[in-house]
């Protein structure tokens, strides 16, 4: 197993060897027609360019700095998908009207106000304002999958591969990986692309989605996975 993965650093020597003995972390590869999903891209979730602990008081649930380190790594690759003729969708975690279904909101102590459509805070973050072609795709729960249309999307577009980034690692990049697994879909997690608010969290659920569930790679992987599909489309032609 490569020893630069995120995870590696919280193993012991007994969990190592179940993943090991157990075959744990098989690449399932990736297919010829992936789609790049930006999971809640939005201020609310991201915050301010700050350490963490130093923006909570204005964006609770804001990733801050390490949230923002993804995202630059989101802008490049939002770039080589649009140069590569990659779709692009992103998810908005937002309410409508009223947060009384909101079932996070009862788990955390924040302003509810900035979760309601329409309040500026909801929006994507304007250094990745989707283009005429890109998809956005409302939801209210952790899951892309959760009571919106994504399948029609992805059957439209004839997806047979998820490349998924944004936040958060453990909540809704990692629900909506699994739904994607589910349904049959090739995964890649952008292991430099994603963030949580809880370093432990972000390195456990990596863990657990490159253990059971899907690929976990790095940008530059999914750059050059891109570039691949496009010689491939150049040679057909």
């Amino acid at each position: 197993m490569p020893t630069t993965k995120p995870w590696e650093s919280l193993l012991t020597e007994t969990d190592r060897i179940v993943i090991e003995k157990g075959g744990y972390g098989q690449s399932r590869g990736l297919g010829k027609r992936p789609l790049l999903v930006i999971i809640d891209a939005q201020p609310n979730y991201i915050g301010a360019d700050k350490p963490i602990e130093e923006q909570l008081e204005q964006w609770p649930s804001g990733g801050g700095d390490i949230a923002w380190k993804g995202i630059r790594k989101i802008e490049e690759l939002k770039k080589h998908a649009a140069k590569n003729g990659i779709p692009v969708l992103f998810t908005r975690n937002v309410q409508k009207k009223s947060i009384q279904f909101d079932s996070f909101s009862t788990k955390a102590k924040r302003d509810q106000t900035k979760y309601i459509d329409g309040n500026p805070a909801a929006d994507i973050l304007e250094c990745l304002a989707p283009n005429e072609n890109d998809i956005v795709v409302d939801k209210s729960y952790a899951s892309a999958f959760f009571g919106t249309p994504l399948i029609s999307y992805l059957v439209k577009l004839k997806v047979d591969s998820l490349i998924i980034v944004g936040g958060s690692t453990s909540g809704c990049v990692r629900a909506t990986a699994v739904d994607a697994v589910t349904h049959n879909y090739n995964v890649a997690i952008v292991e430099d692309a994603v963030f949580d608010r809880i370093d432990l969290s972000h390195k456990a659920a990596l863990l657990d989605l490159w253990m059971k569930y899907c690929d976990v790679m790095t940008s530059e992987d999914i750059v050059e996975y891109f570039e691949s599909l496009n010689v491939e489309k150049e040679e057909v032609r």
